[in-house]
């Protein structure tokens, strides 16, 4: 089993829609390079699949997709409450192709073929607008998780003593609470590229994760087991990032 990036999964998420399979490896590496979650699309409709299982900070549109093009896309999306930052790229230079691809919600354009530098910036930028950075701390029920000392602490202080392994998926599971996530989603997001494990795997550390917290029914929080899908957390007392 291929998954990808052992880095935690607050990182910003890109959805990249490309029809053209080298174009679409090449801004995949390139963003997975610059620590950026990326996902990828190679029309209208696997994006919208996308789309409805997990939210994106930005998506890349390609405008000239084969069946509905990026243009329609963008416009559908907006309409149907889209808050995603969406940059559009092709190779139309026209500034009725570029006033279209603002008219139709995109907040940036950029035209092929372009300078990789000059795309990285610009995607930083919309990121920043988004309002994405990670936060360094995470409230949970009665614990802090410090995700630059990589340190989870009880309310009297104390530390809990976790994995790697552990801290990671702990800071997974509380950055997508209240969402269904399969075991395939934790495997991609915890455990790192080209690693094979069995999914049967994050059960066992579920499960030595609830035992390290000293879960209880009055705990302030719980991991749902869904059966046949994954796992879903539920926080009572939350401080939001």
């Amino acid at each position: 089993m291929t998954t990808q990036s052992s880095q935690p999964s607050f990182r910003p998420a890109i959805l990249v829609v490309e029809d053209d399979p080298n174009l679409r490896l090449g801004l995949q590496d390139n963003l997975q390079d610059e620590g950026f979650d990326v996902a990828v699309a190679s029309n209208a409709q696997d994006a919208e699949g996308l789309l409805r299982a997990r939210t994106f900070d930005l998506l890349i549109l390609d405008v000239m997709l084969p069946g509905e093009d990026g243009y329609s896309l963008c416009r559908r999306l907006r309409a149907g409450g889209l808050q995603s930052m969406v940059m559009m790229l092709t190779a139309r230079t026209l500034e009725d192709d570029i006033v279209r691809g603002f008219e139709a919600g995109a907040q940036d354009y950029l035209t092929k073929p372009y300078r990789l530098r000059e795309l990285l910036a610009r995607v930083r930028a919309l990121v920043r607008r988004a309002g994405t950075a990670p936060p360094q701390v995470l409230g949970f029920a009665s614990f802090t998780l410090d995700l630059v000392r990589r340190a989870l602490a009880r309310a009297d202080g104390s530390i809990v003593e976790l994995t790697r392994t552990e801290f990671d998926l702990l800071a997974f599971l509380v950055r997508h609470r209240d969402r269904a996530l399969t075991r395939q989603e934790i495997l991609d997001a915890v455990w790192g590229q080209d690693v094979v494990v069995d999914p049967r795997t994050v059960d066992n550390f579920v499960s030595n994760l609830k035992k390290k917290l000293g879960w209880t029914s009055t705990s302030g929080f719980t991991i749902h087991t869904i059966r046949g899908v994954g796992y879903r957390m539920e926080i009572d007392s939350v401080t939001k990032p």
